[in-house]
């Protein structure tokens, strides 16, 4: 599925996979993340992702000309976890309205696990 950017002189189809590697990189951006998690995470066990595969940490659905992103992500041990989840809120809302001229309805973030 893709959003639609609508304009005077026709559309634009922006792919989720576009979205989604948009929004992976505006989160690597902030302070207190490690990485990515991979989306499905089984029997406990999170892997990093590489910088090639970001999109497998975020989850992007889009409602009309609204998207909503969820992001799987592996966060730095001592750092406040509610601080970091609103700069990557704030981040990735940001980066996506201004990059593709459509609105973010919400950022949800899943925390995956804590490293050193």
């Amino acid at each position: 599925m893709s959003a639609i950017y609508r304009t005077q002189y026709g559309e634009v189809n922006i792919s989720d996979d576009v979205l989604a590697t948009i929004s992976g990189l505006a989160a690597t951006e902030c302070y207190g993340l490690v990485g990515m998690a991979n989306k499905n995470a089984k029997d406990g066990l999170v892997e990093l992702l590489k910088k090639e595969n970001l999109a497998k940490g975020v989850k992007v659905t889009t409602e009309g000309d609204e998207i909503n992103v969820d992001l799987y992500i592996v966060v730095e041990f001592g750092t406040k976890i509610s601080t970091i989840a609103d700069n990557i809120i704030s981040k990735v809302k940001y980066t996506v309205e201004n990059m593709t001229g459509l609105k973010v309805r919400k950022v949800n973030i899943n925390v995956q696990g804590v490293r050193v």
